[in-house]
């Protein structure tokens, strides 16, 4: 099979963790990182004046033979680190070309911000020996911050704007990612080699924990800038989950009432198909000419559908997609990228702890996938709600969104407004017993983290409290 990429870009900034990022790729057998070879100021890394016999000065009049030669001279798959004020005359060659693997790596920008001013106070770039730590308190400045968080957010923006037009896929890294055997061993299965990281590298040690306000001269300029700045700009940061199809195939409709079902998948579908059936049969397999034609022919119609709490729809999924087999596709993906364990298809899992391991997994990869970082199609099963949601409001947005916890109440509801008859008793989800079986709060952590959207957006708690 051929190589899918020649060669490499981590796109970061300082004080993101690029240099620990580094340190594990080039832990990786048949993966080598140079530096960052187009710094204005180094050649890769301090002190260095020429790398494969081109100097800075000839670099510096034209990059394009080093890029070259990085790719030529080196073993295996070769790359560097970018940041957003390196030589942007790279940026026109590396980023049409779906060759070079793009690696995006972020990190709060207050924290990285807060970093570099450290840094900058101790001259303390990095940190292998803790004994040897520098500490120092910082001003924090306002108007300096805003500038670095503009440049920051611009070049952010322009990055995965570039890689939609050309149709191409990034791997996104948080800052916090870095310390995660499973998800550098989902970088190590993107990039396309066979090498796996057995453990990662400790030599850097985190530099400035602890709480912001402690390292500033100043917290209380914090305050200030809370009140007149969304700091993380959340209004325009890119949310890297796919946008999905409304899903009209998947409707489903009573025969004698105007009521309109989207399922979501993964979530409580039978309790509400055994209703409608019972009013004079189901009508599927819609488009949206069939769907606009049963609009106009029930007016007074209500569509709706049912959210789930993410972690029991994400356990569901897991057990329906993975353990049953019905994806065998991202079942082989869990085995040979992610290292999960499982049984034959539809065998139990030996333990509960084997279940546990492998449902962590399971949500480290959706949490992965929902960020464009494995570069494979997303499910629906997997997908978030939210981004479920907003597909079927694409072609109408819904009467009503129930919550499987009020579901009785909510078709009740729905009968009282179109006439139809009350619900039956619904009995409970065995998922319910299955999530239970193996609940632990680490699951409910890793949930939190693939499936945020949903949480905030629909205001989900634990769901074990």
């Amino acid at each position: 099979m051929p190589q899918r990429f020649h060669s490499f870009v981590v796109f970061a900034e300082m004080r993101t963790g690029s240099n620990l990022l580094e340190a594990n790729l080039n832990a990786l057998p048949g993966v080598t990182s140079h530096g960052e070879v187009f710094n204005r100021y180094i050649m890769g890394k301090k002190d260095r004046t020429e790398m494969f016999g081109i100097t800075m000065a000839e670099r510096d009049a034209n990059p394009k033979p080093l890029l070259r030669k990085l790719r030529s001279e080196s073993e295996g798959l070769s790359g560097f680190r970018f940041f957003h004020d390196h030589d942007l005359r790279i940026l026109d060659i590396v980023l049409p070309d779906p060759g070079y693997a793009k690696i995006i790596l972020t990190r709060n920008p207050l924290e990285s911000y807060v970093s570099w001013k450290i840094a900058q106070a101790t001259d303390q770039w990095k940190l292998t020996n803790a004994k040897k730590l520098k500490t120092a308190k910082v001003r924090f400045d306002t108007a300096e911050f805003q500038t670095h968080l503009k440049e920051i957010q611009a070049f952010q923006l322009l990055l995965p704007n570039a890689l939609q037009t050309t149709g191409q896929t990034a791997f996104y890294l948080d800052y916090e990612d870095l310390d995660s055997l499973e998800v550098m061993n989902g970088l190590a299965a993107f990039l396309g080699v066979e090498a796996r990281f057995k453990q990662l590298d400790d030599t850097l040690k985190k530099q400035n924990p602890g709480p912001i306000e402690e390292k500033l001269e100043n917290p209380e300029a914090l305050k200030d800038l809370v009140s007149g700045l969304d700091v993380f700009n959340l209004g325009r940061t890119p949310s890297f989950e796919p946008r999905r199809a409304a899903g009209i195939p998947t409707a489903i409709a009573a025969t004698e009432a105007p009521l309109l079902f989207f399922p979501v998948r993964s979530g409580p579908e039978a309790p509400i198909r055994d209703w409608l059936s019972g009013m004079g049969g189901l009508i599927e397999g819609f488009e949206q000419k069939s769907l606009r034609q049963w609009k106009r022919s029930h007016p007074g119609h209500r569509s709706f559908t049912v959210v789930r709490h993410p972690l029991l729809r994400a356990h569901a999924a897991f057990r329906r997609k993975i353990v049953m087999a019905e994806a065998p596709d991202l079942r082989r993906i869990l085995i040979n990228g992610y290292l999960a364990e499982l049984q034959p298809p539809g065998e139990p899992f030996g333990s509960v702890e084997a279940e546990r391991a492998a449902f962590r997994i399971f949500l480290n990869y959706a949490r992965l996938a929902l960020g464009g970082q494995t570069g494979q199609r997303v499910d629906p099963s997997l997908a978030s709600q939210t981004a479920i949601l907003q597909g079927i409001a694409g072609f109408q947005p819904l009467d009503l969104v129930l919550r499987e916890d009020r579901l009785e109440q909510g078709l009740a509801f729905l009968a009282a407004e179109t006439g139809a008859p009350l619900p039956t008793a619904i009995a409970p989800d065995p998922a319910q017993g299955a999530l239970m079986d193996i609940y632990e709060p680490g699951l409910e952590d890793a949930a939190e983290a693939a499936y945020a959207r949903d949480y905030l957006g629909f205001g989900f708690g634990r769901w074990r409290v």
